[in-house]
């Protein structure tokens, strides 16, 4: 035989046997559907991928979905990867969320142990009281064979009840359960909960609870009119009180996409109507306790003219955070006897430098943070009777901070401070003794692999500018040579801070092998307050994308990294933020991670969640915001015949805010479009949803994925597959 010929044969065969179960699946068909707003007309070739119903839709995405596994799971350092933050989570005692104290004392809280997959809910009479487990969600519907993880847990006020939702494979499509402190479960069953808040009656019996329209996250009416419901124990949910809603009490106007909530206050022993949407101005409303709970009328507090985003109540005055005439937020009262809040008194005014973030009241007086940049945070404490508040000072330097009372008429109040390179910390402050004390409810633990990882803050300039903050996480001994690898974040959107949190999960295992992480605080976040906000926000959006192509340019600049290792990634609205930096600068970026990202905005509308961020992005119903949801639109922006860099692109098909045919739909075209050499991966997973309640496990996942992907697309040696035999 010609051993050419067999030379050849045998490589052939090599390759094929390489790509074995990996065969790259076919584009998908375009079927152009054209729209037409406000004499605009706009083509859509992938409409029919909205279908989710559609079994080759489905076959499609699952095609892709498990060449883009196996393509992930061929990078060599990935196996690796996955051991070591395995190990760092095992190494963890446990992992203990959602920590809430009754007034006697009684500590409730998730607790998910190293070899666990989620968090089980546990009580114990005191901080050093020996806990008891009240329920595993791993019994739960044990032969469905589901994920399920608890969401939320509220107890009642003595402590002998605590209500918990709990929902299957990341849907967040909640079945509310009531569990008594022996670990017995109620038989009533409230199913379509999502952001249900329940809150007990002073009964300790009864409760008023949120129901949605649909379980189903597909369905388009899903969010549409909530409703507020009240139940008495023992009796039959389908006979419950609606309590709450547009329905009940058209005359306040609740929008459908509007979520009525309903609060009971023992302090003025009242129950407060809250309705919320994305927007984080409130509307609040008051009402005496009713005797049968019928609906009732209510008295109006606040309207979103009050620009109103946060408020406690203690036995005097109802405080409010606003940010009316104070981008940088300010507190407020208003006595509870003369609640109108045009007569209200300024407590705190607006800082100078920094916005607050937070605030709490006890009987000794009020605590605020504020944090400066989006990244320094101090903590203020205004005892009662005084006028100026003073700055406690911290265990550590802190870059964020949060608090934790028990009732407004306690003295108990814990700080949690945290940041970039130092671990989550909690402390009981005394303001008698003004000293902190440390209360781990885990045994603390070391990382000395970490040691050498630093953070620093700079502010850059951008396209027009305006300075940016940009935090920067990387080890101390990197030479700045103009070859690093680096991993850029942002999000900037819904006025939320990027605050500093330690990861050893994700932030920290990243740059143990020698990159350097980014997160650029792009407008339309908080770090800035308000106006940083709205410096990001419908026909402002542009900001976004462009502060992190500027913070792209600064690191190049300065010798960080160079645009063939650069990676950049963000989840959610955040894919907005992705989506659009590399449709407009693909040259910029060697690879792109996009997870579950809104991607087709001006069709974002029409999905379940849709509705309920028009006040954050806009309608397509009027012509300016129509113009800005069109410019935010990555699907739109992407052109045919561009070299686009390597992205990872993925979706949740259990994923109740950003649905899965916008992934899709962005997938699909930038695979048609692109020139490159460079993969364009998109990954669903048929059981997850939008990253709430994935287990430890799927965590682990999609952290290795993430980081793989984007050191694999950098140039990092370890993660570099080998190259394959050519025939």
């Amino acid at each position: 035989m010609n051993t050419r010929f067999t030379l050849t044969i045998v490589a052939l065969l090599s390759a094929i046997a390489y790509d074995f179960g990996q065969i790259k699946p076919q584009p998908a068909t375009e079927k152009i559907v054209t729209d037409e707003y406000f004499g605009q007309k706009v083509e859509d070739p992938y409409r029919y991928l909205e279908n989710l119903n559609d079994p080759n839709v489905v076959s499609w995405m699952k095609s892709n979905a498990d060449y883009a596994k196996a393509k992930l799971n061929e990078v060599p350092e990935r196996q690796n990867l996955v051991k070591k933050l395995k190990e760092l989570d095992a190494r963890k005692e446990s992992t203990i969320t959602k920590l809430g104290i009754t007034e006697n004392d009684k500590y409730f809280y998730l607790k998910r142990n190293a070899n666990e997959e989620n968090g089980k809910l546990y009580y114990r009479v005191g901080y050093k009281g020996a806990e008891k487990l009240l329920f595993d969600p791993a019994n739960y519907k044990k032969s469905a064979k589901l994920n399920y993880n608890i969401s939320s847990i509220t107890p009642n006020e003595k402590g002998d009840k605590v209500a918990l939702e709990i929902a299957p494979s990341g849907s967040e499509s909640a079945e509310l359960l009531i569990v008594n402190i022996d670990g017995k479960i109620y038989p009533e069953v409230y199913d379509k909960c999502w952001f249900s808040s329940p809150s007990w009656m002073p009964d300790g019996n009864s409760f008023t609870y949120g129901r949605l329209n649909s379980a189903d996250v597909t369905d388009p009416n899903r969010l549409l009119h909530s409703k507020v419901y009240y139940h008495k124990l023992g009796e039959d949910p389908n006979k419950d009180i609606e309590y709450f809603s547009d329905t009940t009490n058209p005359e306040l106007k609740i929008g459908a996409e509007e979520f009525p909530l309903n609060y009971y206050d023992k302090n003025s022993n009242k129950n407060y109507g809250l309705v919320v949407t994305v927007d984080n101005r409130i509307k609040l409303y008051t009402t005496d306790l009713p005797t049968n709970f019928s609906p009732v009328k209510w008295k109006t507090l606040v309207d979103k003219s009050d620009e109103v985003t946060n408020f406690n109540i203690d036995k005097e005055y109802i405080y409010y955070l606003t940010y009316k005439n104070a981008s940088n937020y300010k507190i407020i009262k208003v006595p509870i006897s003369n609640p109108d809040i045009k007569n209200a008194e300024t407590v705190i005014d607006e800082p100078k430098n920094g916005n607050i973030t937070d605030f709490k009241i006890t009987k000794d007086g009020l605590y605020y943070s504020l944090t400066e940049n989006g990244v320094a945070a101090k903590v203020y404490y205004l005892a009662k009777g005084k006028k100026d508040p003073v700055e406690l000072q911290l265990p550590f330097q802190a870059g964020s901070a949060s608090f934790l009372n028990i009732s407004e008429d306690k003295s108990e109040i814990w700080v949690t401070i945290s940041g970039w390179t130092s671990p989550t910390k909690r402390y009981l402050y005394n303001p008698t003794s003004n000293t902190f004390t440390f209360q781990p409810l885990t045994k603390a633990i070391e990382y000395p692999e970490f040691k050498d990882i630093v953070s620093k803050e700079v502010m850059i300039p951008s396209y027009d500018g305006t300075l940016v903050p940009v935090s920067i996480i990387y080890n101390k001994n990197t030479k700045l040579n103009g070859d690093n690898p680096v991993l850029m974040m942002g999000y900037g959107a819904y006025g939320i801070s990027m605050e500093p949190r330690f990861s050893t999960s994700f932030t920290l295992p990243y740059c143990t092998y020698g990159g350097i992480y980014v997160i650029t605080h792009v407008r339309g976040g908080g770090e800035l307050g308000e106006s940083w906000h709205k410096a990001g926000f419908k026909t402002t959006k542009p900001n976004t994308w462009k502060d992190l192509i500027a913070t792209a340019e600064y690191l190049i600049k300065e010798k960080y990294t160079s645009p063939k290792r650069l990676a950049i990634w963000s989840a959610s609205a955040g894919g907005i933020l992705i989506g659009r930096a590399i449709t407009e600068r693909p040259d910029l970026f060697a690879a792109a991670i996009p997870e579950v990202g809104s991607f087709n905005t001006i069709r974002s509308e029409i999905s379940p969640n849709g509705p309920g961020n028009v006040p954050e992005f806009g309608t397509v119903k009027d012509p300016t915001e129509f113009k800005a949801l069109l410019e935010m639109d990555s699907y739109h922006h992407i052109k045919k015949g561009t070299a686009y860099p390597a992205t990872l692109i993925t979706a949740g098909m259990n994923d109740p805010r950003v649905i899965a045919w916008e992934p899709s739909k962005f997938a699909a075209l930038l695979q048609n479009a692109n020139t490159s050499d460079k993969p364009i991966l998109f990954y669903t997973d048929f059981e997850a949803g939008h990253g709430m309640g994935d287990s430890a496990t799927k965590s682990i996942e999609k952290s290795s994925n993430l980081i793989s992907f984007a050191y694999a697309n950098t140039g990092h040696p370890k993660f570099q597959t080998p190259k394959k035999l050519k025939p």
